[in-house]
């Protein structure tokens, strides 16, 4: 926030830890960002042990589904524009988008 607010941009924040995306916005993400919801997963949260989920053996659409469900999966930030996006970590990657 502190860079994007640096250059004087006025930017919506989406909690989506309260507000958890849809699966068209998640995917809409995932295009923008050019990657597979595999690559957006947070695979050290301790809910993927306590659920027992397999990530070598699910479906794109189900670990959609399963981010939906459990947003704290779900990497962040992502800041994004009509045409891009991009994960901020390290923060610098912001400056991609600006």
């Amino acid at each position: 926030m502190e860079i994007i607010e640096s250059q004087n941009i006025e930017a919506e924040i989406i909690l989506y830890l309260q507000d958890p995306p849809s699966a068209s916005e998640l995917s809409s993400l995932l295009k923008k960002l050019g990657i597979k919801a595999s690559d957006l997963l947070r695979k050290s949260e301790s809910i993927i042990k306590e659920l027992k989920i397999d990530l070598s053996s699910i479906s794109e659409d189900d670990l959609i589904s399963m981010m939906i469900e459990h947003p704290i999966l779900i990497e962040r930030p992502i800041v994004f524009n009509e045409s891009s996006a991009i994960i901020g970590r390290p923060p610098e990657n912001v400056h991609e988008l600006i």
